[in-house]
């Protein structure tokens, strides 16, 4: 098969479309002929070397994919030859096969297009265990969504509608991706841009909640945005800490979560693929079920070849597309 490899962590010029080794199913996983694959911002850090878990070398990026299963292990009882199925993974899709633990993977219910099966992967699980199992979302209450136009930010607005939230709202920069967020369900804007972010975001905030603030902050940004969002929080509000695209850690005054009762919580959703995997597969099947039911429609904003994955993590550093980036593998390139 041919795989994008990485040898040293580094630049994406240090990765190489290559002929490697078809996976073996171990007793407990299957072997994915690759449809599709999600590109997602995490990638980038994984190849730098900048994320909290590094792959042994060499090995292949990519943390999802949808494909048809053409491996079993000798313990997997739950999948056959043929199914299509969705892997979320660590690493490996970006590959023409990958191997993965069967408890990590989902069969995509028929009617789903590939490209639109696997949009539902990362940034949608993170959403769900940000909005149900962190900040254990409530009807009707309000959402404050940072980095709105992102993967992650345009799949908390959609499920924080479908789950129930009242007013959910996408905090961007300026009014470029204003239209995306619209569409995926936000029912107000603000703005990141402003000057004195602190005080504005704020203000911003408290005019659109009767003074109140925002009972949840989902923050994938970090950096002065969640400091500004921290003081746009109501009594007993949740912020989720769920990334850092900004590249800056923020710190909390904790003073100001003492006398609002606020929590800040943290979210590593490999975790719960690791740890709960039946947490995580229940989701996929709900993440599924609302597309299906059409209260969900991840935007996909470009596809592209599998080989050309490099060009696709290039658009997602720059910030070139809005929606999702899918590569998809040719039919006739296999080996």
């Amino acid at each position: 098969m041919q795989a994008a490899l990485l040898h040293e962590f580094g630049q994406l010029d240090t990765l190489s479309w290559e002929q490697s080794k078809d996976p073996v199913a171990r007793r407990d996983e299957i072997v994915v002929e690759v449809i599709t694959a999600e590109v997602n911002f995490p990638d980038l850090l994984v190849i730098e070397g900048k994320y909290q878990f590094k792959p042994p070398l060499p090995f292949s990026p990519g943390k999802g994919a949808v494909g048809r299963v053409c491996g079993i292990g000798s313990d997997v009882v739950e999948f056959a030859m043929g199914d299509i199925v969705i892997a979320n993974v660590e690493y490996g899709a970006f590959a023409e096969k990958l191997a993965a633990p069967a408890a990590h993977c989902v069969k995509v219910p028929d009617g789903i297009p590939f490209d639109k099966a696997v949009a539902m992967g990362l940034v949608y699980h993170t959403a769900w265990l940000a909005l149900k199992e962190r900040a254990q979302l409530a009807r009707d209450e309000s959402v404050l969504v940072l980095g709105a136009s992102g993967g992650v930010g345009l799949a908390t607005i959609e499920l924080a509608k479908a789950l129930g939230a009242g007013k959910v709202i996408a905090a961007i920069r300026g009014d470029r991706g204003a239209d995306i967020v619209k569409a995926a369900g936000a029912d107000e804007i603000v703005d990141l841009a402003a000057a004195n972010l602190k005080d504005h975001l704020r203000e911003q905030i408290a005019g659109l909640t009767e003074g109140k603030g925002v009972d949840i902050v989902v923050d994938p940004l970090g950096g002065d945005a969640t400091s500004a969002a921290l003081r746009a929080l109501a009594w007993c509000g949740r912020l989720i800490v769920v990334g850092f695209a900004s590249g800056d850690l923020p710190s909390f005054h904790g003073g100001y979560l003492l006398v609002k009762n606020i929590s800040v919580l943290g979210l590593q959703s490999s975790d719960y693929r690791n740890r709960r995997p039946e947490m995580a597969r229940a989701a996929q099947c709900a993440i599924f079920d609302f597309y299906q039911q059409g209260i969900i429609d991840p935007p996909i904003g470009a596809t592209l070849p599998l080989a050309n994955f490099a060009h696709a993590l290039s658009m997602v550093a720059n910030g070139e597309i809005r929606g999702r980036i899918i590569l998809e593998a040719s039919r006739n390139d296999r080996s």
